[in-house]
């Protein structure tokens, strides 16, 4: 969970186990070579099951304190387009509230306060999920409103230079505005942000997600990577825009299962991946969802970015935002934190389909399975234990969400 200073540390917000943000890596790579869904009608029913646990070896010389933030899980969100409920959790819970994201979480009570050398302490959380068929609204440059027609309220809340969005970078100002030129439209901006980054960022994953600025000169990143960029540089131009992630439904994905952070981190995945995408406010459309790594039939139009990303046509749930927590700088000091103090965690996600649904399906590649599996257990992991000690300072209204 790296990220600010030990200080800091302590103040993430622990967010749905160690699993479901294990790898907001999510290995996206290409549309075609992954599970198409096509034809949703109806409503449709899945159950996530998320089991982490913390471990101090017997060999261990140090004491795991836990804080409140270790007690914490993400609740999803709840909103058009799904309905998510916390069905069980093994321990009960003390209370609710909401992060400094405006995400719903829920602290529970643990048997233990401690962890001393030899022991654990494992906890299981279900979630029960309605998924209904999504559409966005059917959008064009030629009605596409302007910069100036952006709530100023939004501007203020969302393109500020928070988390990991480094709008006063020097480098990604000139690049921002090199792109946008003078357009005042903000879907045309945001057109030709995607169209460049897709012509000269490539698709890699990492162990840990990446600034904006690591990303451009790295020439390559993974889904919440491009997503970074592509919001710090629609925050320069004062376009409002922030994170989201969430789980995918993957029924060809059986099992992954891998060890990271020097083998501190051990993560098992049955059909389900995680993911990484931008929303965006552009008038008069609203918030939109904009992907940059799954999007059906590609980009030869970039703004099918929008029309076509995993959040519209794959069967995306939509887990928490993320609008000012640094969960790039979070989740390496969480990677730190764990492996210098010789503890470990175990994270195990299994989602299950739960009811009937009309769709057609293509068989996935297992090269992209197993590529897939590596980048989701990265992106899942960091935004995990981010937001896991991560206190909230102050309290703020939820983020809009499509």
């Amino acid at each position: 969970m790296s990220a600010f200073s030990q200080e800091c540390h302590w103040h993430t917000e622990r967010t749905l186990a160690v699993s479901l943000i294990l790898s907001l890596l999510f290995a996206l790579l290409s549309a075609t070579s992954l599970t198409v869904v096509h034809g949703a009608s109806k409503d449709s029913y899945y159950s996530i099951k998320s089991t982490v646990t913390y471990v101090n070896p017997s060999t261990g010389t140090k004491t795991w304190n836990f804080t409140e933030e270790d007690r914490t899980i993400g609740l999803f969100l709840n909103n058009s387009w799904q309905t998510v409920e916390l069905k069980h959790a093994t321990y009960p819970v003390e209370s609710l509230r909401n992060d400094a994201d405006g995400n719903n979480v829920a602290v529970l009570r643990f048997p233990k306060q401690q962890l001393s050398p030899g022991e654990n302490v494992s906890y299981t959380a279900e979630f029960r999920i309605v998924w209904r068929p999504r559409v966005v609204p059917s959008i064009s440059e030629e009605l596409a409103g302007t910069l100036e027609e952006v709530p100023h309220d939004l501007k203020e809340d969302y393109t500020q230079a928070e988390g990991p969005w480094l709008i006063e970078d020097p480098t990604l100002v000139e690049l921002a505005h090199n792109i946008a030129g003078n357009e005042p439209k903000v879907l045309s901006i945001i057109k030709s942000f995607v169209g460049w980054i897709k012509n000269n960022i490539n698709y890699t994953t990492h162990e840990l997600s990446l600034y904006p600025n690591e990303t451009l000169n790295a020439g390559g990143g993974d889904c919440d990577d491009q997503a970074i960029l592509l919001i710090t540089l629609s925050r320069i131009m004062g376009i409002p825009s922030y994170l989201q992630i969430g789980p995918i439904y993957m029924p060809e994905n059986e099992q992954f299962e891998e060890t990271y952070w020097e083998n501190h981190l051990r993560v098992v995945q049955r059909k389900i991946g995680w993911h990484g995408w931008a929303i965006e406010y552009v008038p008069p459309w609203g918030w939109l969802p904009i992907d940059l790594t799954f999007v059906i039939g590609g980009f030869a139009d970039p703004l099918n970015a929008i029309r076509a990303g995993a959040i519209v046509k794959q069967k995306t749930i939509q887990y928490m935002n993320f609008s000012r927590a640094d969960y790039v700088l979070a989740s390496r000091q969480t990677k730190n934190f764990i492996i210098e103090n010789g503890f470990f965690i175990e994270q195990e996600d299994e989602m299950a389909f739960d009811g009937a649904q009309n769709d057609a399906t293509r068989t996935l590649d297992p090269l992209v399975v197993i590529a897939f599996g590596v980048a989701t257990t990265m992106l899942l992991t960091s935004s995990l234990l981010i937001v896991s000690r991560w206190r909230r300072r102050h309290e703020r209204p939820e983020t809009p969400a499509q």
